[in-house]
C-alpha cells in the first residue's frame, strides 16, 4: 500500500520530466546544435566593430565625433545582398572540391580572422585612418561570413527543424557577441588591445568545426551554370525572377517590408522613454539590459516550441499579434510614469514577444528560400525586413514623439503593426503562404496531414 502511494506521488513528477525532455529533444539534434555553433561565430565580428571598438577608441582619447563615425562600418551588413550571388554561384579553386558552402565558409572565416587581427594591430593613436580601413574590412568579411552561415544553416536544417534551428542560431549569436566582447575587455586590461583582438579570432572556430563535423549540407543545390557574361547576369536575375514567378510573391514582399515597422519604432526609441521617465542607469542596466536579456532568451526557447507545435503559419500569426500588443505596454509605462514594476513587466513582455517573433519570422524567411539561391534570397529578404522600420525611425520617430507625446506615439506603433498582420492573414486565407514556399519538402511538412508527423519526428 505504501509503495503504491509513493508510485502515485512519483507519477506526475515522471510525466513532467518526460514532458520537459520531449521539449528539449529537438534542440539536442546535430543540426540545431550546429546552428548554435554557427551563430556563435556569426555574432563575434559584429561585436568587434561595435561596443568593443567604441570602448577601445574612447580609452585611446579619440574624440566622440570620430568614435561615433565608426558606426558606419555596420552599413556593410545592410548591403551584403549585393555580393551574395557570388556566394551562390562562384566556385572557389582548390577549396571548391569540398563543397560550395564549406569552401566559402572556410574562406570567409579566414578573412574574418585576418581582418580582426589587422584591426587589433592597428593603433588608433598613430593612424585613425588605418583603424577605419580595418573596421570596414571586418565589416565586409563579417557580412560575407553571415551570408555563408545563413545559407549553410538553412540548407543544413530539415524542414521540421527550421524553428528550433533558428532559435539555436539566435542563442549562438547572442553568446558569440557577448562572450567575444567580454573576452576582449578582460584581455585588453592585462595584455593590451592587440592581444585581445588576436585572441578573439578563435571565435571563427565553432563554424569551421561545424562544417567539418556535419559536412556539406545535404539539401544544397547548385544553380544552373551559364557560359561567360551570362553567368554574372544570371547570378543577379535568376534569384529574383524565380522568387517573383511564385503565386503571391508581391504580397510576401509587402509583408516582409511592413511587418517590423511597429516593433522597430518601439524598440529603437525605448531608451529615450526611459531617460525622460528619469530611470537611473542602474535601473536601466538591471531591467532593460539584464532582465530583458534573460526574457529574450526565454522567448527564443518558447518560439522554437511554438513553431514545432503550431506549425509555421499559425506561429507567425501569433508572433505578429504578440509583437503588436507588446507595444501597448510601452504606452502604459509612459502613462504610469516611473515604476520599476511596470518597467519589469514591459521589458519582460516585449522581449519574450520579440524572442518568439525572431525565431518564427526567421524560420519563415528561411522557408521562402529556393535552395539553389539560398544565400542571395535570404540576404535580400533579411535586408528588406528591417529597412523600412529603420528608415522611418531615423527620419520621423523623434519628431512624432515631440508632437504626439510618448503615449500616443506607442499607440501609433501598435497601429503600425496592423498592416503586417492583415497582409499575412490575407495570405493565409488565400493559400498564398504555402504557394510562395519554394521547396516541396517544406510545403509537405506544413500540410495538415503531415503536421502531426513533423511533431513526432521532433
Amino acid at each position: 500500500m505504501r509503495w503504491a502511494s509513493i508510485a502515485r506521488m512519483s507519477a506526475p513528477r515522471l510525466a513532467r520530466r518526460d514532458g520537459f525532455r520531449a521539449w528539449l529533444k529537438p534542440y539536442l539534434a546535430p543540426a540545431p546544435i550546429g546552428a548554435l555553433l554557427l551563430g556563435i561565430s556569426s555574432g563575434f565580428p559584429y561585436a568587434m566593430i561595435g561596443a568593443t571598438l567604441t570602448t577601445r577608441l574612447a580609452q585611446g582619447g579619440i574624440d566622440k565625433k570620430s568614435v561615433t563615425a565608426f558606426s558606419l562600418a555596420f552599413l556593410v551588413y545592410n548591403v551584403k545582398f549585393l555580393w551574395a550571388p557570388a556566394v551562390d554561384r562562384l566556385h572557389l579553386p582548390l577549396l571548391g572540391r569540398f563543397g560550395q558552402r564549406r569552401s566559402w565558409l572556410w574562406l570567409s572565416a579566414a578573412a574574418v580572422a585576418g581582418a580582426v587581427a589587422f584591426l587589433g594591430l592597428a593603433d588608433p593613436t598613430s593612424s585613425l585612418e588605418t583603424v577605419a580601413i580595418a573596421a570596414v574590412m571586418v565589416g565586409i568579411a563579417g557580412a560575407t561570413f553571415d551570408i555563408v552561415i545563413d545559407a549553410y544553416r538553412i540548407e543544413l536544417l530539415k524542414p521540421h527543424q527550421l524553428g528550433t534551428g533558428s532559435g539555436m542560431s539566435q542563442y549562438g549569436w547572442r553568446i558569440g557577441s557577448v562572450c567575444a566582447a567580454a573576452l576582449a575587455l578582460l584581455v585588453a586590461g592585462s595584455l593590451g588591445w592587440g592581444e585581445a583582438y588576436l585572441l578573439c579570432t578563435v571565435f571563427v572556430l565553432p563554424a569551421v568545426i561545424t562544417s567539418l563535423w556535419l559536412g556539406e549540407p545535404a539539401r544544397h543545390r547548385d544553380p544552373k551554370q551559364h557560359a561567360g557574361a551570362r553567368q554574372m547576369l544570371a547570378a543577379i536575375v535568376e534569384p529574383l525572377a524565380e522568387f517573383f514567378r511564385r503565386r503571391g510573391a508581391w504580397l510576401v514582399l509587402l509583408f516582409v517590408l511592413l511587418h517590423k515597422i511597429g516593433d522597430t519604432l518601439a524598440n529603437l526609441t525605448v531608451r529615450l522613454l526611459l531617460d525622460d521617465l528619469a530611470f537611473s542607469n542602474q535601473e536601466i542596466a538591471t531591467w532593460d539590459v539584464g532582465f530583458g536579456f534573460i526574457a529574450y532568451l526565454v522567448g527564443i526557447f518558447i518560439g522554437g516550441i511554438v513553431y514545432a507545435r503550431m506549425g509555421m503559419k499559425r506561429s507567425v500569426m501569433l508572433s505578429l499579434i504578440l509583437m503588436g500588443v507588446s507595444n501597448l505596454s510601452f504606452a502604459v509605462l509612459a502613462s504610469v510614469g516611473h515604476s520599476n514594476e511596470m518597467l519589469a513587466f514591459t521589458i519582460c513582455f516585449e522581449n519574450i514577444a520579440s524572442g518568439i517573433g525572431g525565431v518564427v519570422i526567421v524560420a519563415y524567411l528561411s522557408a521562402l528560400c529556393n535552395l539553389s539561391f539560398t544565400a542571395t534570397q535570404f540576404a535580400l529578404l533579411s535586408a528588406a525586413a528591417s529597412i523600412v522600420g529603420r528608415l522611418i525611425t531615423g527620419t520621423t520617430a523623434g519628431g512624432l514623439i515631440i508632437s504626439m507625446g510618448y503615449v500616443n506615439f506607442y499607440l501609433l506603433t501598435t497601429v503600425a503593426a496592423l498592416p503586417g498582420i492583415i497582409v499575412f492573414a490575407w495570405m493565409m486565407r488565400r493559400g498564398l503562404v504555402d504557394s510562395t514556399i519554394a521547396e516541396q519538402d517544406i510545403r509537405t511538412a506544413e500540410s495538415p496531414q503531415d503536421s502531426s508527423v513533423a511533431a513526432q519526428i521532433e
